[in-house]
């Protein structure tokens, strides 16, 4: 039988969910970030013991482009020791522009690929990719549906990446919620992977679990493999017409770092 310690529940008052407001302009600064010194100080991770040998790694995307951002760094070097990895594509992305852009008609395919062309700047074209099609902008709405869908994807030895589940956007937080419960009815660990906390949160409100969060960094290399996957993402960084980038640069910056930041 397994034993596991049910989590204390999260609380969502009204003002927290009002402090992980998006907002792509104003946001945290990663200048802000660097200048933290709790950041410098997190305690390293070795990749063997992040993701066992016998494990496979499990990255849940809420969307195309998530899974690089949050965890790039950590499938090219999963790939390049010809690890286990797949990718769970939640949804298409579908929703990222409105109807009005030109690109909106193309999303649906377009975004799944440039996250293929990521993955292959990675050296992981060969990770498994299972698409659960769930509409983007509503995977609270299916969360029983996705939850039902990962039942039949995962294994209890595997070691399941989601986003953090106070990470500021609703289908992040849903899935970040999904995989939590999935670890203790399944017993597949999870690590969760902040990427828009990095831009709502402040790195001395007590936001951030410091206390679970473990660096896991990684050499030149795999640095710059990240960073020519994450120019794959065309419609995310370019300007939309009119629009500014989806992604833009200021966001984007806290991803180009030597490592990558993981609560356990």
């Amino acid at each position: 039988m397994l034993i596991v310690n049910t989590p204390a529940p999260i609380r969502r008052s009204a003002a927290a969910h009002h402090a992980r407001h998006i907002d792509v302009v104003h946001g945290t600064a990663e200048e802000v970030w660097q200048s933290c010194q709790r950041l410098h100080a997190l305690p390293e991770i070795e990749l063997c013991k992040l993701v066992p040998p016998r494990s496979r790694a499990v990255i849940l995307a809420p969307h195309p482009d998530d899974e690089t951002l949050g965890c790039g760094g950590l499938i090219a070097q999963l790939a390049g020791m010809m690890r286990e990895i797949a990718v769970v594509a939640v949804s298409d992305g579908e929703r990222s522009h409105p109807d009005s852009s030109p690109l909106a008609q193309r999303l649906p395919l377009l975004r799944p690929a440039e996250s293929m062309a990521a993955l292959e700047c990675l050296g992981a074209g060969q990770a498994q990719i299972l698409r659960a099609r769930i509409p983007d902008g509503q995977i609270r709405q299916h969360r029983l549906e996705l939850k039902a869908w990962l039942i039949a994807q995962l294994r209890h030895t595997d070691i399941v990446f989601a986003p953090w589940r106070l990470d500021g956007h609703p289908d992040h937080e849903t899935v970040g919620e999904i995989a939590a419960e999935l670890e203790h009815e399944l017993g597949c660990k999870l690590v969760e992977v902040p990427i828009w906390g990095w831009h709502w949160a402040q790195p001395l409100s007590g936001d951030f679990p410091w206390g679970r969060a473990h660096k896991l960094g990684f050499d030149a290399d795999t640095a710059l493999r990240k960073r020519r996957a994450l120019r794959c993402y065309h419609s995310q960084i370019g300007r939309d017409g009119e629009r500014d980038p989806v992604l833009p640069a200021g966001v984007l910056a806290h991803f180009v770092r030597p490592y990558e930041v993981f609560f356990l």
